[in-house]
């Protein structure tokens, strides 16, 4: 015997709020650059972090200038990216070296001075062997091994 649930005076109405589809093409943008952020970096952009360590590029230079190029063209979004941060072969007293972005500064840093904010908390994955050097981005960091694979950290 069927049972009636709603009269026909009752109407359901299921209706996503503004908020619900913001949130919901918000998670569908955040996956697909994550996505993206996962992908093999190319070895032209693997070579231009490389010379960070060189110790002498200055902000200006044709160095400093194909560097960031290289990231433009290598990242979904360049402009989310707040700084690299890659351990630093340049020896004592330096650990890690970073590239800010924001400041077009780049810096040696020995273990006692504290990296910008933003970069700090990847300082120790910077530092381990694994990491050719770790991208920062706000909520979440992507480490870069030397084959280019890349490994998201959030």
């Amino acid at each position: 015997m069927r049972r009636i649930i709603l009269s026909r005076d009752q109407h359901v109405a299921h209706k996503l709020s503004p908020e619900a589809s913001v949130q919901s093409k918000a998670k569908v943008a955040d996956a697909t650059s994550d996505r993206r952020l996962r992908e093999k970096r190319s070895s032209r952009y693997m070579e231009a972090l490389r010379i960070l360590d060189a110790g002498h590029l200055a902000v200006g230079t044709v160095e400093y200038n194909s560097l960031i190029e290289a990231i433009r063209e290598e990242l979904p979004d360049p402009d989310a990216l707040v700084g690299v941060v890659a351990k630093c072969y340049l020896g004592p007293p330096f650990e890690v070296h970073t590239l800010d972005l924001a400041g077009g500064i780049i810096e040696h840093y020995p273990p006692y001075k504290v990296l910008p904010a933003s970069l700090e908390r990847a300082r120790a994955l910077a530092r381990h062997d694994e990491y050719a050097f770790v991208e920062v981005y706000l909520g979440k960091m992507v480490v870069i091994r030397a084959d280019g694979s890349a490994s998201i950290v959030k």
